[in-house]
C-alpha cells in the first residue's frame, strides 16, 4: 500500500515501534531514505494548513499528533470491542452446553469460551502524552493486583520535547493471574482435551495446564486482575470538515481536560481571579469615563 510500503518482506509501520513525532517533513515516494513512511508528515509535511488563519493550526503540531484533531471518533459505523471479562468464562446452559449470547447488533456479548464483552460505536478517544516508547507487562512481571494493570504503558510527558498528545483506544478487561506470585499466567485454550478451556470450560485446570506447558512456576491459585491496554488511533481519518473544532478542546470540559500538564486558553479558570480581573477592568472603565467626563466639563467651563 502507499503507507505500509514493503521492502524484502519488511512492512513499514508498527504498533509496537511507532514514530510518535515526525519533524523531518514530507518524504518523496520511492526515496531510499531510511524513515518511517507511514506518518502523516511523510505525506502532508509539517505545515499542511495554508492561509493566514489556518497557519495557527500548524503551531499545534509541536504538542499534538495530527490524529488528535483529524480522528474525532473511531468505530464510526461498525462497533469495536471495548471490554473483555475473562472472569465470567465457563458458564454453561441448563444442558451443560456452550453459551453464546449476541447483542442487538449481532456481536457476541457472552461466550462460555471467553466471558463477557462490551461493544461501542463512535467512540471518543482517550488522550495521552506519547513519545514512541512503550513499557510492556511480560509473563514474569510482578504487580499489585489491587491496582489496574497496564498491559502496555505509553511513555511521554509535556516536558520531554519528544511527546505529542495522541488519541488512543483503551481496551479494558479482567485477566487470569497467579494470586501468590502476582504475575500473569498462560492459559491452555485448546491444547489438550482434558484441561483446555475451550473444551472443558474449567479455568483452574486450563491455567494449570498452560503454565505447565510454558514451563513457568505456578502456585495453583488463580485470580482475576483488572487490566488496560492502549492502542494508538491512526487509521479512520475523518473528512477535513469533520476535524475537531477549536471549542471542542478550548473549554473547561474539553477533550483534553484529563491530560496532565496542559494549559489552554478557555480551559483553566479561577473564579476569584476572574472576579478580581472583572473588577479591575470595570474600575479601569470607570476611571477612563470619569477622566473623560472631567476633561469635557473643564473644557466647557473654560469656554
Amino acid at each position: 500500500s502507499k503507507c505500509h510500503v514493503t521492502e524484502s518482506h519488511e512492512v513499514a509501520g508498527s504498533r509496537n515501534q511507532m514514530s510518535a513525532a515526525d519533524e523531518q517533513g514530507h518524504l518523496v515516494r520511492g526515496s531510499t531514505e531510511k524513515r518511517n513512511p507511514t506518518t502523516c508528515v511523510a505525506c502532508h509535511d509539517n505545515n499542511p494548513h495554508a492561509g493566514a488563519e489556518q497557519a495557527l493550526l500548524n503551531r499545534h503540531t509541536d504538542k499534538l499528533a495530527c490524529q488528535t484533531c483529524h480522528i474525532p471518533a473511531y468505530a464510526r459505523g461498525m462497533a469495536t470491542k471495548m471490554e473483555w471479562d475473562w472472569s465470567t468464562a465457563g458458564k454453561l446452559d441448563d444442558k451443560g452446553h456452550r453459551l453464546q449470547i449476541k447483542g442487538s447488533d449481532g456481536n457476541d456479548i457472552y461466550d462460555s469460551k471467553k466471558g463477557d464483552f462490551s461493544w461501542e460505536k463512535y467512540v471518543i478517544p482517550e488522550y495521552q502524552w506519547f513519545n514512541g516508547a512503550v513499557i510492556w507487562t511480560l509473563a514474569d512481571t510482578r504487580f499489585d493486583p489491587n491496582e489496574i494493570l497496564k498491559i502496555n504503558a505509553f511513555q511521554g510527558s509535556p516536558d520531554d520535547g519528544k511527546s505529542r498528545i495522541w488519541p488512543t483506544k483503551v481496551f479494558r478487561g479482567k485477566q487470569m493471574y497467579d494470586k501468590v506470585n502476582n504475575n500473569l499466567v498462560v492459559t491452555s485454550l485448546s491444547d489438550d482435551k482434558e484441561s483446555a478451556l475451550w473444551i472443558n470450560y474449567d479455568v483452574e485446570k486450563a491455567v494449570a495446564a498452560g503454565m505447565k506447558i510454558a514451563g513457568k512456576p505456578y502456585s495453583g491459585e488463580v485470580g482475576f486482575v483488572a487490566t488496560e491496554m492502549s492502542w494508538p488511533i491512526t487509521h479512520m481519518v475523518a473528512p477535513k470538515e469533520d476535524a475537531l473544532a477549536c471549542a471542542q478542546c478550548h473549554k473547561p470540559e474539553g477533550r483534553l481536560k484529563d491530560v496532565p500538564g496542559v494549559y489552554m486558553p478557555g480551559t483553566n479558570t479561577t473564579p476569584l481571579l476572574d472576579k478580581l480581573g472583572f473588577i479591575v477592568a470595570l474600575l479601569t472603565l470607570v476611571g477612563v469615563l470619569g477622566h473623560g467626563a472631567i476633561r469635557y466639563f473643564m473644557y466647557k467651563k473654560g469656554k
